[in-house]
């Protein structure tokens, strides 16, 4: 079988998808090349100045783009749900943004843990507020990305969802991944149950050279694991644009189905071209993801409501 590639992407006109975390990295290649294949593209970024200047970048690279910015906090829920607000109609939703392994404990806006609030919470606040917009569209799809780092998150851990009794930079990341990895498929079940024809779908981009190995370590000042996370991505990394095929492909391949996880096909899913994959053991304990569904809902206050069955 031929890799699959953004040539492999079908025509997306007139379809509008939303990228959380569009200004960079995964994020931008992966509006990029929805642009390309026509959708209007909503680029969701926390930065206005960046998102704009990615913006920039991305009609210049495909001139007749149809795109624009939005303002994206996801560490913030009142931004959310301000952005929510904004978006009229939608037919995709990458919930890609994400921050990695930060030094110390620090957090959101609404008091969550940084990771987990920004990487789950976040996005499980987002997609709930924008769910009914998806489920009238025809082949709408919800796509989550996670981290083979998944695989290092317990469901011991998820007692101390906020890690307030014990901190660890790396332990807080794989726990706000499993969570990325507990919602996608729980959702993909409520859904089915529902009778609904969106998709749920998770990814993840491998080892990939972006800014999120440098922007956690960076907020603390970690010099040396910044140079590690540098020497890494110049060494190690597969392309960005290598890393969003995943993402693209649970975004938009015909044959992917709602549960499915898509990530590199290569040594240890680090690099290669995206296919469909396993995920953790972990992953798959349906009781542990309807209690955090259940807590995600109480802490966030949005009810995620996949609507009456069909």
């Amino acid at each position: 079988m031929a890799h699959w590639t953004t040539a492999d992407v079908p025509d997306q006109s007139g379809r509008v998808a939303v990228v959380t975390g569009a200004n960079s990295g995964l994020g931008y290649h992966t509006a990029l090349a929805l642009a390309r294949a026509g959708a209007h593209v909503v680029l969701a970024c926390r930065d206005p100045q960046r998102g704009d200047a990615a913006l920039d970048q991305l009609r210049t690279a495909v001139p007749n783009a149809s795109a624009e910015c939005g303002s994206l906090d996801l560490a913030d829920l009142d931004s959310v749900r301000r952005f929510a607000d904004s978006v009229e109609s939608l037919d995709l939703l990458i919930n890609n943004a994400g921050i990695m392994a930060l030094p110390s404990r620090r957090t959101t806006a609404q008091g969550f843990e940084m990771q987990v609030g920004t990487n789950h919470l976040g996005h499980f606040a987002l997609t709930g507020l924008l769910l009914p917009r998806l489920l009238n569209r025809p082949g709408a799809r919800v796509v989550t990305v996670s981290s083979g780092l998944h695989h290092r998150g317990r469901l011991a851990d998820l007692d101390d969802l906020q890690s307030e009794r014990r901190y660890g930079a790396w332990r807080a990341y794989a726990l706000s991944k499993l969570a990325n990895i507990l919602f996608f498929t729980e959702l993909d079940r409520r859904l089915r149950a529902a009778n609904q024809p969106v998709r749920s779908l998770g990814a993840h981009p491998g080892y990939a050279a972006t800014n999120l190995q440098l922007t956690g370590p960076a907020a603390d000042g970690g010099t040396l694991l910044i140079r590690l996370g540098q020497l890494g991505n110049r060494f190690f990394a597969q392309s960005a644009a290598m890393g969003a095929l995943p993402s693209l492909r649970a975004a938009t391949d015909p044959e992917a189905q709602g549960g499915e996880f898509h990530g590199p096909s290569g040594f240890l899913e680090q690099r290669g071209y995206p296919d469909r994959v396993a995920y953790s053991s972990a992953g798959q304990d349906v009781s542990a993801a309807q209690r955090l569904w259940t807590e995600s809902e109480r802490l966030t206050g949005v009810t995620v409501d996949t609507g009456t069955p069909r």
